[in-house]
């Protein structure tokens, strides 16, 4: 995480896994924005989760990251998952025109992370063959 995005961006394996607030302002998101696409790029990245769970509202701005996010990630060959939308902001992202193009959503992260081929740690060890 760069200290000075202020946003984290978690790495698990070669996924990455962040999320966008509400508050978001210009000089963040160009930070945000650049920092991740860095790190797409840089660490071989095959998937990015955006959880927007803290979301309770979205205004254009917010929404309009949101889809360069996405498609920048998508041009640098990661797979783009936006989680945990709330039904207001699919809402607002309708009533505003904007379509998260070539974008998968999930419910929460933790599908998110499932659509990319992550289970969790219980599940993983009871498929694993075990030594005789």
């Amino acid at each position: 995480m760069n200290p000075g995005a202020g946003l984290p961006i978690l790495r698990l394996g070669d996924i990455l896994i962040s999320g966008l607030l509400s508050d978001l302002d210009d000089t963040t998101a160009l930070r945000f924005t650049d920092e991740l696409t860095t790190r797409i790029s840089d660490e071989g990245i095959r998937g990015v989760i955006l959880d927007i769970s803290r979301l309770e509202i979205i205004d254009s701005f917010v929404a309009r990251v949101l889809m360069e996010l996405a498609a920048t990630g998508r041009v640098l060959g990661a797979r783009m998952i936006v989680a945990g939308m709330r039904p207001a902001v699919a809402i607002t992202l309708s009533g505003l025109g904007l379509r998260l193009t070539g974008v998968q959503t999930a419910l929460n992260a933790e599908q998110a992370m499932e659509l990319l081929g992550w289970r969790p740690p219980t599940e993983a060890a009871e498929e694993a063959p075990h030594a005789s």
